[in-house]
């Protein structure tokens, strides 16, 4: 089991809505806690669908990660450790977002340094995780910003789609926005194809023309459409823990592989220097 030392934080990003950036979310976070690293999931969604994947009502929450965005910065505020709620997936904790946090980007919006909040709450819980996943809602809005500026990288999940790559040259210029006037280089780790239909020959070729695009980016990794990955989600469990032996339990374990060798490379290599 590995220690939790300083937190590596990775945001799941894509403007574009249905390419399976929640399910991801989940599912890796709960790979990720399977495999030994203590893991926090930070849900940035005012849709509150990981909080839901993860058996929490939202509705029933008298505190959540609206609440430390906007009055974290008040000596009697909430602080991300108030709101962090266990789940039933042990090694694998969730700051809980809900309808509330839409009002965020408002309530944010004339704040200097709002590109920063989240970050700046992140400090407590740093020493505790190996890992903290932060589920984006589908927008380069304010919340999606907060989110990449508290990112070391990002994943980006791709739908197999026809549209796929569309908005992508979009969200490579918001990142490139947050290296240049931010000041915060995030990187992006991997590009992930979802809801692959290996049955059609579109599939393939979308996942040809990602590649091309994305070129080494890409994780080996390929996530296959799966009624499984619908069906964990409804009874709020990962399907790690629903369905173990599935292929899109396997399938996302096998990227929680590559998300850790590449962690493991990363700190070698920094290491060395």
């Amino acid at each position: 089991m590995t220690e939790p030392g300083s937190a590596r934080i990775v945001a799941l990003v894509n403007q574009k809505g249905g390419c399976g950036k929640t399910t991801t979310a989940v599912n890796l976070a709960a790979c990720l806690a399977a495999s030994g690293r203590k893991t926090l999931l930070i849900d940035m969604d005012p849709q509150a669908n990981a909080t839901v994947s993860l058996g929490v009502d939202p509705g029933g929450l008298s505190r959540t990660i609206y609440h430390v965005l906007v009055e974290g910065e008040r000596e009697d505020g909430t602080g991300l450790l108030d709101i962090i709620v266990p789940t039933t997936v042990p090694d694998l904790l969730l700051a809980p977002s809900s309808i509330d946090l839409a009002a965020a980007e408002l309530e944010l919006a004339a704040r200097i340094g709002r590109e920063n909040a989240l970050r700046k709450r992140m400090g407590p819980v740093l020493d505790q995780y190996a890992y903290i996943v932060v589920d984006t809602p589908p927008s380069l809005g304010l919340l999606t910003l907060n989110s990449l500026v508290a990112a070391d990288g990002i994943i980006i999940p791709i739908q197999t789609h026809y549209y796929a790559l569309l908005g992508m040259r979009q969200l490579l210029r918001t990142l490139k926005m947050v290296r240049e006037e931010v000041g915060h280089d995030v990187e992006i780790l991997g590009v992930l194809p979802t809801m692959y239909d290996s049955r059609t020959n579109i599939s393939k070729e979308i996942v040809q023309g990602i590649k091309d695009f994305f070129g080494d980016k890409v994780y080996r990794t390929t996530i296959h459409f799966n009624i499984k990955l619908v069906e964990s989600s409804m009874v709020g469990v990962p399907l790690f823990i629903h369905n173990p032996s599935s292929r899109g339990a396997q399938e996302y374990m096998e990227l929680a592989r590559e998300v850790m060798a590449h962690e493991e490379r990363t700190r070698g290599a920094a290491a060395r220097h």
